[in-house]
């Protein structure tokens, strides 16, 4: 168990983590290019998936891309900001943080997306190889499924097991713990998937749901 003196960094990089992972860049793309509040749209969702539905693929991949950044860059910064042992536990715990933070927003009255874009930069942030199973898995289910949310949840369910073989133990805990709140923020999706209701991956104005 850390120390007194090591539980203040740690929740520190928790926090941070925290605040980063809330930054809603689906939102402010979306409202800065024009097209309201995202919210209103869709699945409601402040994720790639919804902004897509904007019929904007540019702000779709740029969101896409600043969600998994961030969760990315709160890993790598509480690594660099603490050593050794410590900066390990730290850099799970602000990854933890970004993905909690970009799903339940404080700005957003805790309201946000699902969690995939980001989980899959903390990931990758913390171990590249487990990282890019994680995303290979859900390119691989999405091109074959053509459904998102499908992808996402079979990418998660298999990250424990990939962070366990290409990492470490903790590695494998923290991609349990995400992979199953993902799973969880999912359980809509999943049951449409049941159902024969959910909607297939489209590359312009659509219905399809996920992050």
């Amino acid at each position: 168990m850390p120390g007194s003196a090591e539980i203040w960094p740690l929740l520190g990089a928790l926090i941070a983590g925290y605040l980063a992972g809330a930054v809603p860049f689906g939102l402010l793309l979306s409202r800065a290019m024009g097209f309201g509040d995202i919210r209103k749209m869709g699945s409601g969702n402040i994720g790639a998936t919804n902004v897509l539905r904007t019929g904007h693929k540019g702000i779709a991949a740029a969101t896409l891309v600043l969600d998994g950044g961030k969760g990315a860059l709160a890993v790598l910064l509480a690594a660099a900001w603490l050593q050794d042992t410590l900066g390990q536990d730290a850099a799970l715990l602000a990854g933890a943080g970004a993905v909690i933070g970009h799903v339940f927003p404080v700005w957003l009255r805790f309201r946000g997306g699902k969690g995939v874009a980001t989980t899959m930069g903390v990931l990758l942030a913390v171990s590249w190889p487990t990282g890019l199973a994680v995303i290979g898995t859900w390119l691989a289910v999405a091109m074959v499924g053509r459904f998102s949310s499908l992808a996402a949840i079979c990418a998660m369910a298999l990250a424990p097991a990939f962070a366990w073989w290409l990492a470490d133990p903790r590695q494998a805990l923290l991609a349990l713990a995400l992979g199953v709140l993902v799973v969880v923020m999912h359980r809509t999706n999943i049951a449409r998937l049941v159902s024969g209701e959910e909607t297939r991956v489209t590359l312009g104005r659509g219905r399809g749901s996920t992050d």
